[in-house]
């Protein structure tokens, strides 16, 4: 028997939010949650991915990168799109992915293969007061899973372009 996928929600053609470009808290997680992703090669693609795309629309924020998952902030301008970014995203990290050495995964019942959870999980900000609440919930993920005593202490983290605090 086939396993059945949610399919993602609708995107809303226009964000309430018409003074500032739209800024979202991103959540990618691996497929089956396999603990593939705290790695320096990872870290590097995620950060050279994050650096290219300020030219193209995409700037990066802070982020955290866990084991299972991707915490990232991220605020979109022009052309681009949340799901074109995600995409790409996941693309270089394939890449990082198979150089190292880690082989995709299949679902057992099912068709899907590969690294990633379709689709990604966001939540627009709308205040500086979410935006500080969430980050402090994002760094405080090392800890809270027991990989390290102090957030500042876990090496895959970190902020690539400052972004404006609402």
């Amino acid at each position: 028997m086939d396993q059945k996928l949610k399919k993602t929600p609708p995107r809303l053609d226009t964000v309430f939010q018409l003074d500032m470009p739209p800024l979202y808290l991103v959540t990618l997680c691996t497929l089956m949650r396999r603990p593939i992703l705290a790695c320096t090669a990872v870290h590097d693609a995620f950060r050279s991915y994050g650096g290219a795309g300020v030219g193209l629309g995409a700037a990066v924020g802070r982020y955290v990168i866990m084991p299972d998952h991707i915490h990232a902030f991220v605020r979109i301008v022009g052309d681009m799109t949340l799901s074109r970014w995600v995409k790409g995203m996941k693309r270089q990290i394939d890449g990082a992915l198979g150089a190292a050495g880690q082989a995709q995964v299949a679902v057992p019942g099912c068709q899907m293969q590969g690294y990633w959870q379709p689709g990604s999980f966001d939540q627009l900000l709308r205040s500086s007061d979410s935006y500080s609440e969430k980050w402090q919930y994002v760094l405080q993920n090392p800890v809270r899973s027991g990989l390290v005593a102090r957030c500042e202490d876990w090496p895959y983290q970190g902020e690539i372009v400052t972004l404006d605090r609402m």
